[in-house]
């Protein structure tokens, strides 16, 4: 792990030093396993006591705070984005040598840039072009005529099916596969018969995809992945999904074919979203809700079957309430029986 001064530290995130700029740091540890030398960081006046008490010699904190134990103190704006800022600083990532390696299998008419890496036991298919300066860390599967841009990054047994084009500094965790068949049948004669799925996967740069994923290619034309946009592992995509910029996927969502979903929409975990659906910009789907109605922009909802937050919010209060009434109304039920017994 590299040693940094303290005003370097301070000068890569924005912030301000307070205490010593020119303290050595060695490594960065949350508070209960740091050591001297180390950088932690604290999010806010409970975590920053905590921090200073701490072995640490430096804390990395949001906030005119000051350490009642002599420790140098790096003030930024946003701890959660400094802490982001700093960790590859003190864990940068492993650059692999260019050049192919000897097991890999690359097709004459593949264009590979000579400053990308190319793993062992990879594969890459005929007019396939690979960017300058990206990585395929090995046994990685490249079909036809896929395009790989600068600075990607494919982790293990990431598969590519045909015509799969991916933008610039793009991630995709291992067991990912791109461009699969869309799940496309017709009912005929008694038996279910396949549509071809003819189209291709376009996934614009900065995306980041987890390990497992699955993104289905289109019918005809394109399932696409906007600019920015991070998707946590497990997550199924299907054909002719459009997913705009910067949204947020996480654990086990599945969206049906045709769905279209705007930027700056987060869907939370085991979301299940219908196909042929419009999800409008800056929407929030909470986790395990079934989605099978267009939601407008900037709106929450929640359940399954969701709806708008306050509106399943107040069915939710409600449902809790039943047992009482229920009670309620058999007592009632249980009265106006005796005084019918009593009048006959």
């Amino acid at each position: 792990m590299p040693t940094l001064i303290a005003s370097l530290v301070a000068e890569r995130v924005g912030g301000r030093i307070v205490g010593d700029s020119s303290l050595e740091l060695t490594g960065f540890a949350p508070a209960d396993g740091a050591k001297p030398g180390d950088l932690t960081f604290a999010e806010n006046e409970a975590y920053f006591l905590r921090a200073d008490q701490s072995a640490a010699s430096a804390i990395l904190v949001a906030g005119d705070f000051r350490s009642s134990t002599g420790k140098t103190i790096v003030q930024v704006e946003n701890a959660r984005v400094a802490f982001a800022q700093v960790l590859p600083l003190f864990f940068p990532e492993p650059v692999l040598p260019a050049g192919i390696h000897a097991s890999a299998v690359v097709a004459a008419s593949a264009q590979v840039d000579p400053s990308a890496h190319v793993g062992p036991q990879c594969v890459i298919g005929e007019r396939v072009r690979i960017g300058a300066e990206a990585v395929l860390i090995g046994r990685n599967f490249i079909s036809d005529d896929c395009v790989v841009g600068d600075g990607c990054r494919l982790y293990p047994n990431v598969t590519l099916y045909p015509r799969s084009a991916l933008g610039r500094r793009v991630r995709i965790h291992a067991g990912s596969v791109i461009g699969s068949d869309g799940f496309g049948y017709v009912f005929d004669k008694g038996e279910h018969r396949k549509v071809p799925q003819v189209g291709q996967v376009i996934i614009h740069d900065d995306v980041e995809i987890g390990a497992n994923v699955t993104i289905d290619r289109a019918a005809l034309g394109a399932t696409v992945i906007g600019r920015g946009t991070k998707i946590d592992n497990l997550v199924q995509i299907a054909h002719n999904v459009t997913i705009g910029e910067h949204c947020i996927l996480v654990a086990q969502v599945g969206i049906a074919g045709s769905t279209k979903i705007g930027n700056y929409v987060t869907i939370a975990g085991q979301v299940g979203v219908a196909g042929h659906l419009r999800i409008a910009d800056k929407v929030t789907i909470a986790a395990q809700s079934g989605v099978m109605h267009h939601i407008p922009e900037g709106q929450k909802w929640l359940g399954s079957p969701a709806g708008p937050d306050r509106v399943m919010k107040r069915q939710y209060l409600a449902m809790e309430r039943l047992p009482e009434l229920l009670r309620r109304v058999q007592e009632l039920e249980r009265r106006l029986g005796d005084e019918a017994s009593s009048s006959a």
